[in-house]
This record gives C-alpha cells, structure tokens and sequence, in this order.
C-alpha cells in the first residue's frame, strides 16, 4: 500500500514547498550579501588578477613589430639579420613614427637592452628619408644599434607573449643572449638589498612596538577606568591625524636642527657642530614607523589583557612564586594570543608602507614600496610594479601560512 502524500495548505506536497522555501531563503541570503561580494570583486579580485595579468603579458612589441618578429623566426642570430629582417622592421616602425606613437616602444626595448631607446629616437627622426631599397644598409648607416647583433638578439627574446622576466628582475636575475638565467650587472643589483632591507625594517619596526607596547597595554587593563580611559585616547589620538601629517611632523622633530637634536645637545649627549643624523636614513625610518604603527600593537595586547583575572597572579604569589616567576609562568603565556595578532598586524602592514619610507627614510631608508611606487608613477614600467606587487603579496601570504604552522591562526585574538 502506497504512502499517503502530505500537502500543504495550498494543496502543493510538503516536500516540494519546503524545497521551493528553502530556495526563496538562499536567494534572499545571496541578495544580502551580493553588494559585499560585488565591492570585494571590484576593489580587491579584479585589480590583483589585472596585477598578476600585467606581470606576465608582454605582447606589446610583437603586436607593434608583427612583421619583424615573423622575419626573425628564420634568424639564426649569428650574424646580423638579412635584408628581408630590416624591411620587414621598416614596414612596422615607419607607420609608427609617422603616428608618432613609438614612445612605448623606445621605453620597452630600452628595459630590455640599455642603448634602444637613444637608437630608435634618431632612427625615427632620420626614417622619413629612406629610399625604398637598401634598407639594411640604410639602417646601419643611422645608429649603432642597428650594425650590433645583441640589439636583435634583445629585439628577438621579446617575442613571446607571456614572459616571468619582471620577476627575474625583481631577484636582480635576467635572461641573457641564449636565454639562459644569470645575475644582473653588479652595479645594477639592487632589488635583493631592498627587499633584505624591508624585510629588516618591518622585523625591527614590529619588536620595538611590542617593547613598547606591552608595558602600556599592560597599564590600560590593571588602571582604573577612569584612568585608563584618558590613556586609550592618548593612544587612539594619533588615528585622529592624517599620517601626512603626522610623517611631517616627525620630519620637523628629527631635523638636525630640530628639537630632538637639541635636546641631545643640551644633554651633552653631542656636540652642537656633531649633530647626529637622524633624517633620510634607516633611523628616521624606524622612529617614525614604529610611533605610527604602535597602536596596532596596543588594542590586540590590550584586548587579550583585560580577559585576564588579576586573582591568577595572586594565586602564583600565594603558591610561592616570586612576581616575576609569576608573570613569566602565567601571565605572559596568557598573552602571546594578543601578542601573536599584534606582530602578525605590525609586521604586515610595515612590510608594504610607502609613505614613512619616502619622507622620512631618503634613499638609504627606501623600502620595496617606494620602489613599486616609482615604477608606477615616474618610469610608466607598470609590468615590473605588477611583478613587485605580486611578490611582496606572495611574501605576506608565506608570512602568513609560515604563522598558521607554528603558532597557528585560530589563537590569534584581537578582541
């Protein structure tokens, strides 16, 4: 005997009304949060995926020269290119420079092999008189560049589409004549002592605001409220001020003829005509970083410190353990969640800070950033920003899982 059906009061089975509920429930709770998804796609997806892309896509010279780089595809790259390889390259830079749309390609080649871009800028000024044969020898007579078969050995590695040379070049690595890998020039090699030296500044950045830290995050939890009320605004105030301003100030402050300076001067610490330097070096860099980032260090450690009980110190003390024995078998183990969150916070968002460095540092004190930022903002070499980009983001994810190894991510707390 078959099963009776259930129905619902619209006469529709139990089963099938509740599927149809159930549905109507997922697409309401999608619709809520399709705004948040469509902000994050917009604002963090899509520029790191059009980042990654830009890293990698290197089709703009093969689709500037398309004629060149299918004359060079027979090119044993021995001797200089034949006749056809040099017309073949006059068809596709002649229209370009009567365009005058060629500042790109100057820009790109001359990344490639230093010497492109002096070489094309006067071959574009001299192409409008070229007879229509003899281009080979045409070429040759107008610059260098073009009688030395390294240049068309650079021009020809450009022609795959997708290349990881930025990459290379962020490690102070490149490609040479047969596409081998090897060191850059010694006296080109210096993205390794940036990232060594960021590296070292965001380290050192996050122990001294976890010195300085742990007393005051200490003070905010035993004080009493009204106390430690007025010190939280002191540590909150700095987020009040724009971090232009508060850079600036440091700027004034750390100036050789500023108040910090004489200060030491007045307590014999220098000599008035020996000031100390303190501005455009690694110093001013760690003085002003570390005062813009403690509060980060602060409300983690703060948070955890206030959970805990001041009768579990008093039962150390009571137990016979001295207050120092005391703190360092219970308290402080109670605060490494606080602390764990603080560096990892710290350490984070020193290791990519761009304008501390750039004001206060100078170039001893410049950071992977400013470099990132220079690339974006005054070489226009955006592929080499993406590919820095995309390391430092690589770097901050290793940092991440190398914390959920050891210590792990679910004792984090920063509240």
């Amino acid at each position: 005997m078959s099963q009776e059906q259930i129905l619902s009061s619209d006469g529709i089975p139990l089963e099938e009304s509740l599927k149809k509920a159930e549905r109507k429930n997922k697409l309401k709770a999608f619709f809520l949060v399709g705004p948040l998804l469509l902000f994050l796609l917009i604002t963090f997806v899509f520029p790191i995926g059009d980042m990654l892309f830009r890293s990698v896509d290197d089709r703009m010279i093969t689709k500037m020269l398309p004629n060149t780089f299918k004359a060079l595809e027979t090119w044993d790259g021995e001797e200089l290119p034949s006749e056809e390889v040099y017309k073949a390259f006059y068809d596709d830079f002649y229209p370009l420079a009567m365009a005058k749309k060629s500042g790109k390609l100057y820009q790109r080649l001359n990344y490639e092999k230093s010497g492109f871009s002096s070489g094309l800028k006067k071959t574009n000024r001299k192409i409008k008189k070229f007879e229509k044969a003899n281009y080979k020898e045409q070429f040759m007579k107008t610059h260098k560049i073009w009688r030395k078969v390294e240049y068309w050995t650079a021009l020809k590695n450009t022609a795959p589409n997708w290349s990881y040379a930025k990459y290379l070049k962020g490690l102070d690595l490149k490609f040479d004549e047969d596409r081998n890998i090897v060191q850059q020039d010694e006296d080109r090699r210096i993205h390794k002592i940036l990232w060594m030296r960021t590296l070292n500044v965001a380290f050192w950045v996050t122990v001294f605001c976890f010195i300085l830290a742990y007393p005051i995050s200490h003070l905010l939890a035993t004080l009493p409220m009204k106390y430690s009320n007025l010190l939280m605004i002191c540590v909150l105030l700095p987020f009040w001020t724009s971090l232009l301003v508060r850079t600036s100030s440091w700027m004034v402050l750390l100036q050789q003829q500023g108040p910090v300076n004489d200060l030491i001067v007045w307590l014999g610490l220098a000599a008035d005509d020996n000031r100390p330097e303190l501005m455009y070096n690694v110093i001013g860099t760690f003085v002003a970083m570390t005062q813009i980032l403690l509060p980060f260090m602060v409300l983690p450690l703060y948070s955890v410190m206030k959970t805990i009980s001041p009768s579990l110190m008093r039962a150390g003390k009571s137990l016979g353990g001295t207050p120092l024995i005391s703190f360092i078998k219970i308290y402080f183990p109670l605060t490494i969640p606080g602390i764990g969150a603080g560096c990892l916070l710290v350490f984070i968002l020193a290791i990519g800070y761009y304008i501390t460095p750039a004001l206060v540092g100078g170039a001893s004190g410049s950071l992977i950033s400013n470099t990132i930022a220079y690339h974006m903002k005054s070489s226009l070499d955006w592929a080499f920003a993406s590919a820095l980009g995309t390391m430092l983001l690589v770097g901050v994810l290793a940092i991440y899982w190398v914390y959920n190894k050891l210590v792990g991510i679910d004792n984090i707390k920063l509240g």
